[in-house]
């Protein structure tokens, strides 16, 4: 029941510091539309380099370009997704230096829904739109024999990968508060993560795409479940059930993180010490 309340404080207190930050970008409906416009075209650059890539090449690692867009939308949709909702996380760092950190500890709300909606951008719409579109290409053009499992099976990708994604940035946050600021560590699994899942784990040495199943699992953001819908056979001789393990990986990840971020706030000691 204390659970309970205490994550219905959190979702009311995060509506409305993000309620804020909207209502602020909203007075200058010009900038806003402008800005979105221009992190689409910025974050539609990254498909252009494969289309690019493309015209000199059949296929990359054994696959075609629609099974490429396939694997980019999945990726890019929900990286955009959890960095909609988490996306400002990777600001923790300046707020410890700063000493801004410390305000947050003392007002009554969930420390984490706070540093979760600060500066919250809705201008981020443009990257989950720029990666709706490409998915939806992919999907009316790769070659797939649908059943009601692989259509259940996309959504399920785009929800359960988002998850996966926003607790890589909790974790990282967590571990910002250990190293004091690590933005660029953290940035690295999480940008850097969603570029590496836009590309199939043939290109990959069998050692890495191990450790990203294994040890960091991203596989399971797009890699694992769409080589089921394409039926292409898995990274690592994975059992078949592998491809519907996404929401168990996403609950473990978010658990996981959830740990890491109580472990980070009880070792923090304040600016200076």
């Amino acid at each position: 029941m204390v659970r309970g309340s205490r994550l219905g404080e959190g979702l009311r207190a995060y509506r409305l510091i993000a309620g804020m930050w909207i209502r602020s970008a909203m007075t200058y409906r010009t900038s806003f539309v402008v800005t979105v416009c221009g992190n689409l075209a910025v974050t539609g650059l990254d498909f252009v380099g494969i289309l690019l890539m493309f015209s000199q090449v059949d296929a990359l690692g054994g696959w075609r370009l629609p099974e490429i867009a396939f694997l980019y939308g999945l990726s890019v949709t929900a990286f955009g997704i959890a960095d909609l909702v988490l996306g400002s996380m990777d600001v923790l760092g300046s707020r410890i230096r700063d000493g801004s950190f410390d305000t947050l500890l003392v007002r009554p709300a969930p420390v984490l829904a706070q540093i979760g909606a600060d500066h919250f951008a809705v201008r981020r719409l443009g990257r989950i739109t720029q990666g709706a579109v490409v998915l939806v290409w992919a999907l009316a053009s790769v070659d797939v024999d649908w059943s009601a499992a692989k259509v259940l099976l996309v959504p399920l990708m785009v929800l359960c990968g988002a998850v996966i994604f926003c607790a890589v940035f909790v974790a990282g946050a967590a571990f910002q508060i250990f190293a004091q600021d690590a933005a660029e560590v953290q940035n690295a699994f999480t940008y850097g993560g969603t570029t590496l899942l836009q590309y199939p784990p043939t290109v990959f040495g069998k050692d890495f795409v191990r450790g990203v199943t294994f040890m960091f699992p991203l596989a399971f953001v797009n890699w694992v479940p769409a080589c089921y819908v394409l039926g292409r056979p898995y990274p690592l001789d994975l059992p078949e059930w592998a491809a519907f393990a996404p929401p168990l990986v996403a609950a473990v990840c978010c658990g996981l993180a959830g740990l890491a971020w109580r472990a980070g706030l009880g070792s923090y000691r304040s600016t200076g010490s």
